[in-house]
């Protein structure tokens, strides 16, 4: 295969499009000229010999220029395809001139498209997948009392507030990812005491398990720089899923510490854990660990994306360490 291109593209190695154009000019003028004093010398009639050497300069002059374009025409067909909704296409970029990078520049484009065009059909089936479930649930019980097959009662007024509470929560959730891709959201930079924020969220968790033990553990005097709002934000999403994933009778620890450059937080718990595979792909969108976990018990999976988009735009880094038992979520703000 990089043979037959090697013969079809004959300039591939040339690295400046300037050079090539003089190589095609001097090459069709050596041809023009051998060809005409070849037929002279053969005894070709003058006219028939320029006629000649004419034909053999253009021929070259194809033959060099074929591959020069060649990535040009197949960006222009592959443009066409993206269009219409195709970003599997690429094109031939063995060129090592200013064509050839552009012809790698289109592939990597071609590429992010492509991955973002799945990313988009993978939201939508999630996202239809997550709404489905609760507007299921609640029209089956709406036709339930409609028909008189259950009575209006407490339980079935509760359950239907549930149903509804996890549906606007989803789309409370889904707003705010938007938004946070939008740049819509900004965060109101300031001095705060670590201690104070990771104690509010602790406090804020802590009753939604009695069975599972709380504890934070800030170096003292510890500052960070940022949005306090948000950094509470980020530390209830991560405390809510340790306390909900961890066993009864199971320690969830919250950490602040003083690192090179800024402040380091720390959450972990006694749960299952995530595996390794895993570590990077849970702060994707309605990603769960456990494919087969149940959304009530889970979560839609946007709780970890919509912290990884807080401590970005901080500057920060947040990513999951492996520990012997449970999971560990840390996450480094810059001071």
């Amino acid at each position: 295969m990089a043979t037959s291109h090697l013969r079809s593209r004959p300039l591939d190695r040339v690295r400046s499009i300037k050079v090539k154009l003089g190589l095609v000019v001097v090459g069709s003028v050596v041809a023009t000229v051998g060809a005409i004093f070849t037929s002279l010398v053969l005894g070709v009639h003058q006219r028939f010999a320029f006629v000649g050497g004419l034909v053999v300069s253009l021929l070259i002059i194809q033959f060099l220029a074929h591959g020069m374009v060649l990535p040009l025409r197949e960006m222009v067909t592959a443009t066409q395809a993206m269009a219409n909704g195709d970003y599997r296409q690429r094109v031939t970029a063995t060129a090592q001139d200013e064509v050839g990078s552009l012809a790698r520049s289109f592939n990597t484009m071609a590429a992010r498209l492509d991955e973002v065009e799945s990313q988009r059909r993978e939201l939508m089936a999630n996202v239809s997948h997550e709404l489905r479930t609760p507007i299921a649930a609640l029209r089956a019980r709406l036709e339930n009392l409609a028909d008189g097959v259950e009575a209006l009662d407490a339980e079935a007024i509760a359950a239907m507030l549930k149903g509804t509470q996890r549906l606007s929560r989803l789309v409370d959730q889904l707003l705010k990812l938007s938004q946070f891709e939008s740049g819509a959201i900004r965060i109101h930079r300031q001095k705060f005491s670590v201690d104070d924020v990771v104690g509010d969220a602790a406090a804020e968790v802590r009753p939604v398990r009695t069975d599972v033990r709380l504890v934070t553990d800030v170096d003292s005097g510890l500052v960070g720089a940022g949005d306090p709002e948000r950094i509470h934000e980020v530390l209830t999403n991560l405390l809510s899923n340790a306390v909900r994933h961890s066993p009864a009778g199971g320690l969830v620890t919250a950490r602040g510490t003083h690192v090179a450059g800024g402040v380091r937080i720390e959450v972990s718990d006694e749960g299952s854990g995530v595996p390794a595979q895993d570590a990077e792909r849970i702060f994707d969108r309605f990603y769960r660990v456990d494919a087969a976990r149940r959304s009530e018990a889970g979560g839609a999976g946007l709780g970890l994306a919509i912290a990884r988009s807080i401590v970005d735009l901080h500057g920060g880094t947040i990513r999951a360490e492996p520990q012997p038992v449970g999971c560990r979520i840390v996450f480094e703000l810059p001071t």
